[in-house]
């Protein structure tokens, strides 16, 4: 009876209490809010690609409670952006849903956000350009109280490669060809379709935006041309199938910060946000029976392999020539050979999940003036930055073994924050490497003198010097230039320099060359 009583009396001076109260009298807003930011930027956007979702914070400091009567984009009904505020899209269903609002009630010294999202089709603009800037404004209340923020979106035309869908559904269609060359057609589960006749060429005209695998059909060439740029979406990537071709034919650029004629391999994320991120898409797939591969004066960035190339070690000519590209923040690899044949010069490979560099099951690797590091810092890395082997693992019992026929670094930096930084792991009896004139990241004392490691022995290492600091300009950056006090200056042999007499910025080598893909500089600070 007591706790009866004792709820009727609680109950009422909360009725009482609360008819007393005036806190939720809103009154008209009177064109003193407050905002975070006057301008919101929605980064860089694709045509008809939705953008990230970006904020708007707005203030109420005054001591009474306000409504807002409109909160509405300037264009209305037909502006390309879309808001929510507070978590209503205003007027659903309708074609002012999340174009218009009514009454927006916002407390004393609180505040409320806004988010805004574009989905922009460039043909629909009244300038049709490569690139276009498109602009609107959140416009709140209305007359001499009216107050607005403005909206920046950059949009980029571009060529979209994508699969068919499989039916009706929204998933893409797979890729089918000869995996394993029995001359049947395989089902795989790449996502992805055979590039035709007329898109085996890309121009610097508009960039690509690729959906799935683009993959080059038996016997064709892809060419990318210098300044061509090429963006994935996420588990996307280029294969390059049986007798087909890649050639990546980029030039010297003559602004080091925009790369005008670079070939630039990324992901679809435009945002600052993700100009770092590993693992945005696939890989550069150099499938077994690929030939007469080339990348030149490329920059791969944002993948989980940079360039995965398989089988052909026993090929004449090698499967892929790599020259005077970069390739940064992989989650895997930045090169993944599988009993393959590569080439590289001027390459320098940085901040890798795993390994750099991983030349496996064998094969023949011939890499000149070329800086092989790892400065990876997002979680720990299991392998070193350059790791060689000739074997895989066939079963659970069974050990499939295949020659490293050669594997010759020359006038290399081989380096990173961890050590060692390179590991070579034999199993088989035909193990081939030389390392000569290097800088080389290897101090550990359970190793050395071991089998592979006996530095002395000048049939595999000769004239390199050991943990000495590279001297970088900012590892973690992606900066590999290396300054006047890096243990790599004046290393390098010229006979070595001689076939290739130009560093990565197109500088000529010294006549005591540097080890690595630069030559020294003064850095700043």
């Amino acid at each position: 009876m007591k706790r009866l009583l004792y709820f009727f009396i609680c109950f009422g001076l909360l009725i009482f209490w609360s008819s007393c109260r005036n806190d939720f009298e809103f009154s008209p807003s009177t064109g003193n809010l407050e905002f975070a930011r006057d301008t919101v930027y929605l980064d860089t956007v694709f045509n008809n690609i939705g953008s990230s979702t970006y904020n708007l914070k707005v203030y109420n400091r005054s001591d009474e409670d306000i409504v807002i009567p409109t909160i509405q984009l300037e264009r209305g009904n037909g502006s390309f952006y879309r808001l929510n505020v507070d978590g209503g899209t205003g007027n659903e269903g309708s074609p002012e849903e999340g174009k218009f609002f009514e009454n927006v009630e916002l407390l004393a010294n609180d505040s409320l956000f806004i988010f805004v999202e574009t989905t922009i089709d460039i043909a629909a603009l009244p300038t049709l350009d490569n690139e276009f800037l498109y602009t609107d404004r959140i416009l709140f209340d209305g007359g001499s109280n009216q107050q607005d923020v403005d909206l920046v979106t950059l949009v980029r035309d571009a060529v979209f490669i994508y699969p068919d869908f499989q039916g009706t559904s929204t998933v893409f269609e797979n890729l089918n060809f000869d995996v394993d060359g029995d001359g049947m057609v395989d089902e795989t589960s790449l996502p992805g379709r055979f590039l035709d006749n007329t898109e085996l060429t890309f121009t610097n005209e508009k960039p690509y935006v690729i959906y799935g695998y683009a993959a080059v059909p038996e016997g064709e060439t892809l060419t990318i041309e210098a300044g061509a740029r090429v963006h994935f979406h996420a588990d996307s990537g280029i294969l390059v199938t049986n007798n087909a071709t890649l050639n990546i034919n980029g030039a010297a650029s003559t602004d080091p910060q925009l790369l005008e004629n670079e070939v630039i391999l990324e992901g679809d994320r435009l945002e600052p946000l993700f100009e770092d991120v590993p693992g945005q898409w696939g890989t550069i797939y150099l499938f077994n029976g690929s030939v007469n591969n080339t990348i030149n004066h490329a920059t791969i960035k944002n993948a989980t392999i940079g360039v995965l190339a398989e089988g052909n070690d026993d090929a004449v000519t090698d499967k892929l020539t790599i020259t005077n590209s970069q390739i940064y923040n992989t989650s895997s690899f930045g090169i993944l050979g599988r009993a393959t044949s590569i080439t590289a010069e001027n390459v320098v490979i940085n901040n890798s999940g795993q390994s750099s560099f991983a030349g496996t099951v064998g094969g023949k690797y011939n890499f000149t003036h070329c800086t092989i590091a790892n400065y990876w810092n997002n979680s720990f890395r299991q392998f070193p930055a350059l790791l060689l082997n000739d074997f895989t693992q066939v079963d659970e019992s069974t050990i499939g073994t295949n020659p490293l026929v050669e594997a010759n670094f020359n006038n290399c930096i081989v380096y990173g924050n961890d050590n060692p930084e390179f590991i070579l792991d034999q199993q088989g009896d035909d193990f081939n490497f030389k390392f000569t004139n290097c800088l080389l990241r290897f101090d550990n004392s359970n190793l050395e003198g071991t089998t592979n490691y006996v530095f002395s022995d000048d049939t595999y290492y000769d004239s390199n010097i050991f943990n000495e600091d590279p001297d970088f300009k900012a590892p973690f950056d992606n900066l590999m230039n290396i300054g006047e006090d890096s243990g790599a200056n004046g290393i390098g042999s010229t006979l070595f320099s001689m076939q290739v007499p130009f560093d990565l910025l197109n500088t000529s080598r010294a006549a005591t060359p540097d080890a690595g893909a630069y030559e020294s500089v003064i850095l700043d600070d």
